[in-house]
Parts: C-alpha cells; structure tokens; sequence
C-alpha cells in the first residue's frame, strides 16, 4: 500500500469539494480548481477528510495512487494557501521593474524583456532583485517560473543570471593567463 496514497487530506473550513465521478472540482476563497482523475482511483468524502482509494493492486493503479493524493492536496492548499516561486536576478546592471500587469526585466541583451501576467499567475517585484510568482496551481506556478527563469539562467563563471532562491549556483574557475 502507498504510504502518501493511503495519508487522509483533511479539507480545511470554507474549501467546498465536489466529487463527480472521475471529475474533482474544489472551490476556496482564493479560487477554483479541477481535474480528472483515473477511473480506477476513486476519492471518499468523510466529513472534513478526504481518502483516495485504488481499485486493484497493479502496477499502474499503485503509481497512480500516491500522484492522485498529491494533485488533490495539491489542489486544496492552492485554494486555501496558494503557491508562489521567488527568482533572484544576479548581474550589474540586471533588474525587473512592474509597470501595471507587466515585468521588464534588464538583462544585458540590447532589448528589454517583457513578461505579462496571466489570468492565473500574478507576479509581484517587491526590489529590483527579486520577482515572485504567486498562484493557486502549483504546476502553473513552477512553469511560469521556469519560464522566467529560462529568460537568462545563471551562468557559472560570474553567476550572472536568474535564480530561485533556494538554487545554488556552482561557481567554475575561468582560463588562467599564460604564465
């Protein structure tokens, strides 16, 4: 038995979660959220707790058990708590400005990048370093945060670039001089 897949998700007050078949929808106060699931894991309702069950013990059903608990916990902090990734920007002269829905974002090239907010994600710039990306779907905001990301991502030898926050950048030693 799966030790994530067998965990209860408790559901929190003011989180409404609606079980339609192989269809998940779960409402909170800061949206909506919903996925199909595979038929042969159903989820239980009991109360405030939610259990996801497998219908048989083969291979594909196990690895799908503990990935369906997920995507609903997932699915349930989102819409209580939500999500959010925090990029650093390393680099003389690098920077992000807000300009109403938008981030610009100096990084060297001859031309300004500009990344638009979606409905979904929002993007806060709380210093000229640092840019957060905030939402209540956990894919979207780890995509769109690689995305940025991917605008100019760390180099090893100045360390120059875009990062998270928690990434380590190995440093490398450039070429010696001719001695």
């Amino acid at each position: 038995m799966s030790r994530i897949g067998r965990a209860p998700i408790a559901v929190p007050a003011g989180v409404e979660v609606k079980i339609d078949g192989s269809h998940i929808s779960v409402k909170g106060p800061k949206g909506q959220l919903e996925r199909d699931i595979v038929p042969s894991i159903t989820v239980e309702q009991e109360g405030n707790v939610l259990h996801v069950k497998r219908a048989t013990d083969n291979k594909l059903d196990r690895s799908l058990h503990g990935l369906t608990r997920t995507l609903i916990h997932n699915m349930v902090v989102g819409v209580t708590d939500g999500f959010q990734k925090k990029l650093e920007i390393n680099g003389v002269g690098y920077r992000a400005e807000k300009k109403g829905t938008q981030v610009v974002l100096k990084l060297g090239y001859s031309h300004d990048v500009t990344i638009d907010e979606t409905d979904d994600i929002k993007l806060d710039v709380p210093d000229a370093n640092t840019i957060i990306v905030k939402g209540i779907d956990k894919q979207k905001v780890g995509q769109f945060a690689a995305e940025v990301r991917s605008k100019r991502p760390p180099e090893p030898y100045k360390g120059k670039g875009i990062k998270y926050d928690y990434e380590v950048v190995r440093r490398k030693v450039g070429k010696s001089g001719k001695k």
